[in-house]
């Protein structure tokens, strides 16, 4: 009986530690196997990544630094090299340039290339109360629709007859204005803190932003509506200088949305100091006139902070300087025009394959 208890104990110590040791190489080999499929995972995953970011075009355009005098440049007066207070500009498919010269009470037009404007509309002590702050193309009617805060109008000016005016709107301080792919209207009024949206025919626009019961920072509110941009889907861009911001409304909103600034006057990237002129480029970015700051900044919607696209050199004339920049154009190779003010000049910055 004692010799087979102590052949099961031998057969027992022999073969237990083979068990231990199998399990535990089995468990490493487990264990190993695991860790190289994880390593593997994320090593695709992070190749795949590197690749995406690759492919994924960019989303902005550069910008040459230093800018190219298209217009003006020459002083302050009313010679053909000369602007006096430029306002809007208008650049069609042949970079001729359209600018409202409101102190020179004038429209002048400025040929690509070309050291000297033409007058389209006024000057020469012709309309001498003819002060034009803004101006856009009327295509369907072969027409310029014009500004004029003297008279607190908007005018209708055709090209082909040019002694007959129309009166669209009149009566309140208009100060901007904007056309939709239908042309259809825009215009920022000082008075009633909001943007309508005219027909033509109408007697009275529609609200398409602001008119939240006066002045305010609320999301309904326009402190002080300036310039407008409408986009392909007609959502409205407005400048509201007072609260150093830009709004987007879309269309049939009640309320609009802050897309650059909304933090104050102050010139960190999250902040605007009198925002004017903005326009938005094909790819949905932002760009405003940060006039006070003497710089161009380039926001995307869902941005907190924007970038400096040209400017913020300080106040100067240098080529990489602005002064006092307050309106904003493409033309159809997506250079960036700028109205300096100031300098009374107006900039064209290229796009740059950097």
């Amino acid at each position: 009986m004692w010799i087979i208890i102590c052949i099961i104990v031998v057969i027992l110590i022999i073969i237990i530690p083979i068990i231990i040791i199998k399990t535990k190489k089995n468990n490493v080999i487990q264990i190993s196997t695991t860790t190289t499929e994880i390593t593997t995972q994320e090593a695709t995953e992070t190749l795949n990544q590197l690749i995406t970011e690759k492919q994924i075009p960019t989303k902005y355009n550069n910008y040459s630094q230093q800018g190219i005098t298209v217009a003006g440049g020459n002083g302050q007066g009313n010679q053909s090299n000369q602007l006096g207070s430029p306002g809007n500009i208008i650049i069609d498919e042949n970079k001729t340039i359209l600018i409202s010269d409101g102190t020179n009470h004038r429209i002048v037009e400025w040929k690509y290339e070309s050291n000297h404007s033409q007058i389209i509309i006024g000057g020469n002590n012709q309309l001498p109360r003819f002060n034009p702050t803004d101006v856009v193309v009327d295509k369907e009617n072969n027409a310029l629709i014009i500004v004029e805060v003297a008279t607190r109008q908007v005018l209708r000016w055709f090209r082909a007859n040019q002694t007959y005016q129309q009166i669209l709107t009149f009566d309140f301080y208009s100060i901007r204005l904007a056309m939709d792919k239908n042309g259809y209207l825009y215009v920022s009024n000082y008075d009633q803190k909001d943007v309508t949206r005219w027909k033509d025919g109408d007697t009275s626009g529609t609200i398409v932003a602001g008119g939240g019961g006066g002045e305010g920072n609320d999301l309904n509110h326009l402190e002080t509506p300036g310039c407008i941009f409408v986009d392909d889907d007609y959502s409205v861009y407005v400048s509201d200088e007072a609260n150093s911001r830009v709004m987007k409304w879309k269309k049939d909103a009640t309320e609009g949305i802050i897309v650059a600034g909304g933090n104050e006057y102050g010139d960190n990237l999250d902040q605007l100091s009198l925002p004017l002129g903005v326009i938005v480029d094909r790819m949905g970015n932002i760009y405003v006139a940060d006039w006070f700051n003497h710089r161009i900044m380039r926001w995307r919607e869902e941005d907190t902070r924007g970038s400096i696209v040209v400017g913020g050199n300080g106040e100067g004339s240098a080529s990489n300087q602005l002064n006092v920049p307050t309106r904003l154009a493409f033309d159809n190779e997506e250079n960036l025009y700028v109205v300096d003010q100031n300098n009374r000049r107006v900039q064209k910055f290229e796009k740059s394959s950097d």
